[in-house]
């Protein structure tokens, strides 16, 4: 995968984009939107569709976005707070130094998409299909991947604390690279996944636990 833009000048479409005008809508369609200093308070924008468009700066409180589609989309200090995503698709997609708590992302898509330097609180991604998806340098805390596909993604240098795994199903996932790795529960979905020798013996008795192995001193 390409590496991040971090400035709003690096995006090939940078040159095409118009200011958002209005609100979010449902079912609306924007192509090469830029979405700046702007917050929106319970938007109302299910079914809607982003192609090429760039959020900065702009806060999500509440709403309803489920369904939407995020195709080519890149995102820099940009909140979403209890906001509905669920079912919500993305593509090529970045976002960067972003805040998501409380989101509810359940039976979501991602393919090749990059969260960087991002805290993730409480996002609900159960029964989402993750694919080529990377966490550079996130906070990861009480996020539920239950059920959940994960294909071909990384946590490099990100911490995750207590994420929640019982059900999903791992696949070319790389966690050698966190900076912490705390499970709580669902550790035998660990399957599938790469770990180093470190993160292996501190998930040790996670792991005799599931197994149902008791583990005592003489």
């Amino acid at each position: 995968m390409p590496a991040v833009p971090r400035e709003l000048a690096d995006l090939p479409y940078a040159g095409h984009l118009e200011p958002l005008r209005g609100e979010l809508e449902t079912e609306g369609v924007y192509d090469t939107v830029h979405a700046g200093e702007r917050e929106f308070l319970d938007a109302r924008a299910g079914g809607a569709r982003f192609v090429e468009c760039a959020f900065t700066s702009v806060a999500f409180e509440g709403g309803r976005m489920r369904r939407a589609r995020f195709t080519d989309v890149w995102c820099h200090t940009v909140r979403w707070v209890g906001t509905d995503l669920a079912e919500s698709g993305w593509m090529d997609a970045s976002v960067v130094s972003g805040m998501l708590a409380g989101v509810q992302a359940f039976g979501s898509t991602l393919r090749r998409v990059t969260f960087s330097h991002c805290k993730l609180d409480s996002v609900n991604w159960r029964s989402a299909a993750l694919r080529e998806v990377r966490f550079e340098d996130c906070l990861l805390r009480d996020v539920d991947f239950g059920e959940a596909t994960l294909t071909d993604v990384s946590f490099s240098g990100s911490t995750l604390d207590g994420v929640r795994l019982r059900g999903a199903r791992l696949s070319k996932v790389d966690l050698r690279g966190a900076a912490a790795l705390g499970v709580a529960d669902g550790v035998e979905a660990l399957r599938g996944a790469t770990i180093d020798h470190g993160q292996l013996l501190d998930l040790a008795p996670a792991f005799a636990q599931a197994l149902g192995v008791t583990v005592t001193s003489r």
